[in-house]
């Protein structure tokens, strides 16, 4: 029987060298050795790296599904979910000067290598774009809500980007603000 503490262990392991070495780079033999299994359990739990690469997916997408869920509930107005999502580079600032968006440097991965799981990926994507979309929905955006999401997508895509290319905090955290005053310029014309 499949132990679901290995199997979510190499999951877990995957994810993170995947983000920090890019799936291509990354071999079982690597997930392996940081999980502490021999290769022969590892493939006991996955027979190919699509198998892994899938697995890592529906990781992204539950863990992604449960922290947006989790702005939902904590915060009543969409003003302040929005402003959640803007400043999670800040909270996630240090990995990203490192090694970029996780999710924005697999789908670049994948679509560079023509992969077929590009489209499961971009999923988390989706799921940020109809979240947002429902919170400038909330907050009165009506017809334009779908367009800003989108515009706030690109907007933190390109703060991550060139937080990974300048590694400069101050640029940031400068963006963060001028995303959060955005927002607030957004839906104050909206009402």
């Amino acid at each position: 029987m499949v132990r679901p503490k290995t199997r979510d262990e190499i999951v877990q392991v995957a994810d993170r060298l995947f983000y920090e070495q890019g799936f291509d780079s990354t071999a079982f033999a690597d997930i392996a050795g940081a999980v502490g299994i021999s290769r022969g359990n590892f493939y006991h739990h996955f027979k190919t790296k699509d198998d892994i690469l899938a697995a890592v997916i529906a990781f992204r997408l539950a863990r992604t599904a449960a922290m947006l869920d989790g702005w939902e509930r904590n915060a009543e107005a969409p003003r302040e979910r929005i402003r959640q999502f803007i400043e999670i580079l800040i909270a996630n600032e240090a990995k990203i000067m490192q090694f970029g968006c996780p999710v924005g440097t697999l789908c670049s991965e994948l679509a560079k290598l023509d992969h077929p799981f590009q489209p499961q990926a971009r999923e988390i994507f989706d799921l940020f774009r109809h979240w947002l979309t429902r919170q400038f929905v909330a907050a009165g955006c009506g017809e334009a809500a779908d367009r800003l999401a989108l515009h706030i997508l690109m907007r933190s895509q390109g703060v991550a980007s060139l937080a990974l290319a300048y590694r400069d905090e101050a640029f940031v955290r400068r963006e963060v603000e001028a995303a959060i005053d955005w927002l607030d310029q957004t839906l104050a014309a909206a009402v």
